[in-house]
């Protein structure tokens, strides 16, 4: 992003290279950004704490947190004042995204030593150009000999100093944990199993050796890197020339990384071993689970699936935020009439609740915050999963374990025996499992579940399906929920836009839902990491079960007629919430698309 020179540049700054703090404070002054007495301050209390010294200038004044007297609405942030140095050095502004640098090609540039030294950070390098991140602007006297050594044309841009010397601390390390850890397995297959048969016997005892602490440092990054970066899911992919490591952000796919295929293995070993996996087990599928914590010191847990393919394990780690089960129902994304529907379905003593929608669309996130807004002192909520998503003390929660013939059908009957006042069921995947759940409603517990239907009308066909009699179905089922995720605007960049009728006419096809006045678009900023999207939402197809929908419960239903019926009965299909959020302000049409066919 190219920036202007600022019109009241006239203020010299970095007269003997590196930036001082009294020269950035008379700048900051003379550009109408600060005012004397503010400087003032900011100059006593840095000699006496002499973080002058220690630290860098803007470091110095984004920690005073000083207003910003040209933009109050702009406090003089560590990235304001980055942005001013950038405008005042004429150079482009850069905030470092790490997940859009190759780390592999960078830090072949130069060496740590020598950009460490330098204080800059190559953050791209190719086409003929190596193009730095420095805090240091005016600062140039490398630039010459590095043009000439590296015979490339260099090119600088200013980033944060926080920025610059943590990843200069990052690329660099991880780059030498990989190759040191390349060159301790070698390329030879023989070597790297002796070397991976060492590694488990050293794992097993808890005494991790030498060699093998690259490895360590490479998964350590690689879990705090994604708590970071909000990943909902890390994938490891062994592929013939280099494995490749990818982040599900907001539901999307990004590429990280890659690995050496010897590099790949040995992290794939040590996950296994922090998962309590078989490590030498690596022809059939495997389920293991993490628990640590973040840098901010918060637990996290991890569910790990591992699975056999054509160039080793693909490992993924699906990472679950504490966060998510304390959510109220606001924040998951209902509306204040579909908040009521729930609470009404919920807050039964008995009867049946199923939630509905494919893989990823946060069933699992809609069961464990109405659990644990019903679980009480009171009361004994049990749950029976494939596997437990996430440990929670107010939950008895239980595995199914196929090994052993502990399925779904089995966990249930087994916690009728439990004196059950609350069952959640993971799954109804078939006959006698629906069959149990039904039971359990029919002696007066609450039972909450999910099924694989793309609409709310369809779970009652796919209970018939499964052999389920429509008697039992019509005595038990209290509601049908389904739902889907999409992804949010991000409110510090979201930007009014013309309505989009023709969207909006595909998304609402089949209703009459005004178009809104106006509509929002993505744009993208720091805090999204320009993708103009933060987090996601939930949209909702709540269908309660009137006396009228009951009454057309038979063994031959009409899903057609069925489905009409509970639109008159005031059901809101998956669509028309979704025009909702669009209205509001909170998604767009073409992210709803994406989610929604326009069939649905």
């Amino acid at each position: 992003m190219a920036v202007h020179p600022h019109p009241a540049a006239s203020h010299p700054l970095g007269r003997r290279g590196r930036l001082e703090l009294d020269e950035v404070l008379a700048a900051l002054i003379v550009d109408g950004h600060l005012d004397a007495d503010d400087a003032k301050r900011v100059r006593v209390g840095a000699r006496a704490g002499r973080s002058a010294v220690e630290l860098h200038p803007l470091v110095v004044l984004a920690n005073a947190k000083l207003p910003n007297a040209r933009d109050p609405g702009k406090p003089l942030s560590l990235e304001v004042l980055t942005q001013w140095l950038a405008d005042r050095a004429e150079l482009p502004y850069l905030k470092i995204d790490p997940m859009k640098i190759d780390v592999a090609a960078v830090t072949q540039a130069v060496s740590h030593a020598y950009a460490q030294r330098h204080r800059i950070l190559p953050v791209q390098a190719g086409g003929g150009e190596v193009v730095f991140a420095t805090a240091e602007p005016f600062e140039r006297r490398w630039l010459a000999d590095l043009s000439q050594m590296l015979r490339r044309e260099i090119k600088l841009v200013v980033a944060n100093p926080l920025d610059v010397n943590r990843y200069l601390l990052e690329f660099y390390g991880v780059q030498r944990s990989i190759q040191l850890a390349k060159d301790a397995k070698g390329d030879d297959a023989a070597a790297a199993i002796l070397n991976f048969e060492q590694l488990i016997e050293l794992g097993k005892t808890g005494e991790l050796g030498a060699d093998d602490r690259h490895v360590v440092h490479i998964v350590d990054w690689l879990l705090q890197y994604a708590f970071e970066q909000r990943a909902s899911d890390i994938h490891l992919e062994p592929r013939r020339e280099a494995g490749q490591m990818r982040f599900r952000i907001d539901g999307v796919m990004h590429k990280v990384f890659e690995l050496p295929p010897p590099v790949m293995t040995a992290v794939t070993a040590r996950i296994k071993i922090l998962g309590r996996m078989d490590v030498a087990e690596k022809r059939r599928p495997q389920d293991g689970r993490i628990k640590t914590r973040s840098a901010g010191g918060r637990e996290v847990e991890l569910r790990l699936s591992t699975m056999p393919t054509a160039f080793g394990e693909k490992v993924v780690m699906r990472i679950f935020d504490p966060d998510i089960v304390v959510k109220q129902f606001a924040q998951l994304g209902f509306a204040p009439n579909e908040e009521a529907l729930w609470r009404a379905m919920v807050e039964r003593p008995h009867g049946i609740v199923l939630v509905t929608g494919p893989t990823g669309s946060g069933k699992t996130t809609t069961l464990y915050s109405t659990l644990k807004h019903l679980a009480r002192p009171e009361l004994n909520v049990c749950t029976v999963e494939d596997p437990i998503e996430m440990v929670s003390p107010e939950f008895n929660q239980m595995q199914v374990q196929a090994s052993i013939d502990l399925d779904f059908a089995t966990g249930v009957r087994t916690l009728l025996r439990q004196d059950p006042d609350i069952i959640m069921v993971g799954e109804i995947r078939d006959l006698e499992t629906a069959q149990m759940a039904m039971q359990a409603s029919l002696t007066g517990h609450l039972v909450l579940s999910t099924l694989h239907t793309n609409d709310a009308p369809s779970a009652v066909t796919r209970l018939l399906d499964l052999g389920v009699p429509h008697y039992l179905i019509q005595s038990t089922l209290t509601g049908v929920v389904a739902q889907r995720l999409v992804r949010t605007l991000c409110p510090h960049c979201k930007t009014e836009a013309d309505t989009d009728l023709d969207g909006w006419r595909v998304l609402t096809h089949g209703f009459d839902v005004p178009p809104p006045a106006r509509m929002f678009a993505p744009v993208g900023c720091l805090e999204c990491r320009n993708t103009g999207f933060l987090g996601r939402t939930g949209v909702y197809e709540m269908m309660p079960l009137s006396p009228r929908l009951r009454g057309m419960l038979g063994a031959q239903l009409d899903l057609g007629a069925f489905s009409t019926a509970a639109l008159a009965e005031g059901m809101r299909p998956l669509k028309v919430s979704a025009a909702a959020q669009v209205a509001r302000g909170v998604t767009t049409v073409g992210e709803v698309l994406g989610v929604l066919p326009p069939s649905e």
